[in-house]
């Protein structure tokens, strides 16, 4: 798709993984976005980060910091009070929900994408086969579009694209596969900087989808885990 130029949101983990992988494959230039937000696996995140995009060589990557969600507080993966839990089926929006915290994520997005003339800014949000945060819904990027085209100059003209938005994560993994996205690199753990404790809402899921289409996770775990 001739002229798209594309901020990517790479937190990463395995869903901002393959959406690099999408962004790759459908865009001219692609411009990789990691915000720090003093998050308990933050180090792991960032490491991630760097990983793929020695893979995915992005014309140019940035780092940013919003550690003041810390201060903050409000969620277990930021505030030293709260424990992250083990994985708990239930209807209610999970402690590890960090509150408006991908608004702040668009909004520096939207920003670098301004001046550098992107016209798509690409997060692996998923609402369908997740864990239920309320700004991961389809419907609340399509308002923050409407919102951007007003913030921003006359002529830029920016797209938020949610690729899995509607997609499960094991379809998420196939897609992953099929683009050949090194999910080695990934991190998905809440609680854990250098072994995934398989136990977390996100381990959870995670190794959930894997074991669907019988493929086993590249990363290690703390628990033992039968694939097949």
């Amino acid at each position: 798709m001739p002229g798209n130029k594309a901020v990517v949101l790479v937190s990463g983990g395995m869903d901002s993984l393959v959406t690099t992988a999408i962004a790759k494959n459908e865009c001219d230039e692609i411009y990789s976005l990691h915000v720090n937000y003093a998050q308990k696996t933050q180090k792991k995140e960032l490491e991630s980060f760097k990983k793929i995009v020695g893979f995915y060589k992005p014309e140019k990557s940035l780092i940013t910091d919003i550690s003041y969600l810390k201060q903050i507080g409000g969620s277990s993966l930021t505030d030293e009070k709260i424990s992250v839990i083990n994985h708990n089926k239930t209807s209610e929006i999970p402690d590890s929900y960090v509150p408006f915290r991908n608004a702040h994520l668009i909004s520096i997005a939207v920003s670098w994408a301004e001046v550098i003339r992107a016209n798509r800014i690409y997060i692996g949000a998923v609402e369908e086969d997740s864990s239920g945060y309320p700004d991961c819904r389809e419907s609340f990027f399509k308002q923050l579009e409407k919102a951007i085209a007003l913030g921003t100059k006359n002529e830029t003209r920016i797209e938020i694209v949610t690729p899995l938005i509607h997609k499960t994560k094991s379809e998420i993994i196939k897609i992953g596969k099929e683009l050949k996205a090194p999910f080695e690199f990934s991190w998905s753990c809440y609680k854990n900087n250098e072994i995934a404790c398989g136990l977390c809402d996100s381990c959870f899921l995670r190794i959930k989808a894997f074991k669907e289409i019988g493929i086993i996770d590249p990363i290690p775990y703390e628990i033992e885990i039968k694939w097949f």
